[in-house]
């Protein structure tokens, strides 16, 4: 995987025509159903945020298509969600894996709408809490209102990280080509974060009948 992130921010760092329409397919990807646990679109928009320190990329070539490909990729889970309903149980990967429904239920259950927010920050939800808004009836507009809410903010969040360990390496270590460094420290630490809040939350969102089996 890292190979494959190194290859991607080596293409877009030498074809800035095609950063934009790249980093849009992997924030639609990561905010996909499922997808988000095999596109990693935050490393390479916090490598693009060294790319944008360094000069070799404008925001403009970032920003607003990772925020565009976030939206899409939450909006078309919850139609999905809202299309199939409870049937959504019975397609793969749900069948194998019911829990990960589960999950996403009681964390819905447990924060209602701003779920959605928090959800994108959060990777083992990120992937099912807009299909399970979708499933459990969210209206449309609280919905999209919490989707690009939470993508305005998620996609500068990790432009500005890379940004700023780019301009940091930099100025004190004079470290200059520092995208791959930063991917391999910054993406341990922020998972590492990101496990931990999941953790608490998903402590906090369990109820009493998690266990039992889920109703048709």
């Amino acid at each position: 995987m890292q190979g494959f992130i190194d290859q991607t921010i080596a293409f877009i760092g030498t074809h800035a025509g095609w950063a934009g329409p790249i980093i849009l397919v992997f924030a639609f990807g990561e905010s996909f159903v499922v997808l988000s646990l095999l596109l990693p679109a935050t490393a390479v928009l916090v490598a693009a945020g060294t790319l944008i320190q360094s000069g070799t990329l404008s925001p403009w070539n970032v920003i607003p298509w990772a925020i565009a490909g976030a939206v899409l990729g939450d909006a078309v889970s919850y139609w999905i969600g809202a299309w199939l309903e409870h049937r959504v149980e019975r397609i793969w990967p749900f069948t194998r894996h019911p829990q990960m429904l589960r999950t996403g239920r009681n964390f819905f259950a447990r924060w209602g709408g701003i779920s959605v927010f928090i959800g994108r920050f959060l990777g083992p939800v990120r992937a099912v809490i807009p299909l399970v808004a979708g499933m459990m009836g969210m209206r449309q507009i609280p919905f999209q209102i919490a989707n690009i809410a939470s993508a305005i903010a998620w996609a500068p969040i990790w432009v500005g990280l890379g940004w700023f360990a780019g301009e940091t390496l930099s100025r004190i270590f004079g470290i200059e080509e520092a995208a791959p460094l930063l991917i391999i420290l910054l993406v341990v630490m922020t998972l590492a974060g990101v496990m931990a809040a999941f953790r608490l939350l998903a402590r906090k969102s369990k109820t009493p009948h998690e266990d039992r089996p889920d109703r048709p």
